[in-house]
């Protein structure tokens, strides 16, 4: 019987969500993610790869090149600097490989930050409230 704490065994995995779209392994009892935008990274991430948008591959290789770069500027090994990595990962495929540009994803950033400003504590923050003064 598998230990239930163990990382699963993706290696003989026939699909991109067995691959490297999985979550990381979190310990008894705790959640897998802490907030929601975690799990949506994972899965806009899926839905590009799926769409063929960019390879599953590319998504592993950039996924890497920025947890390595976490560890090299000694980045704490934790949930919050993974799904940040994924986060950045996500953003640079996307500019890459779909009409997406950067400026884009900054005004949109940026609209959000705004919108999350302008609405009142514990309502649901819609992009329409960006526009509020």
């Amino acid at each position: 019987m598998k230990n239930p704490d163990q990382t699963p065994d993706h290696s003989t995995a026939t699909t991109p969500c067995q691959k490297g779209f999985s979550p990381l392994a979190g310990q008894a009892g705790e959640p897998v993610f802490s907030e929601p935008w975690q799990a949506q990274i994972l899965a806009l991430a899926y839905s590009l790869v799926h769409d063929g948008n960019f390879s599953a591959q590319a998504w592993a290789e950039t996924l890497g090149a920025h947890l390595k770069h976490a560890e090299k500027t000694g980045q704490p090994d934790d949930k919050d600097t993974y799904y940040r990595c994924a986060l950045s990962a996500l953003e640079e495929l996307t500019g890459q490989h779909t009409e997406i540009s950067k400026k884009q994803l900054d005004v949109r950033e940026d609209a959000w930050r705004r919108a999350h400003l302008n609405t009142p504590h514990g309502q649901p923050v819609e992009l329409s409230a960006a526009q509020k003064n």
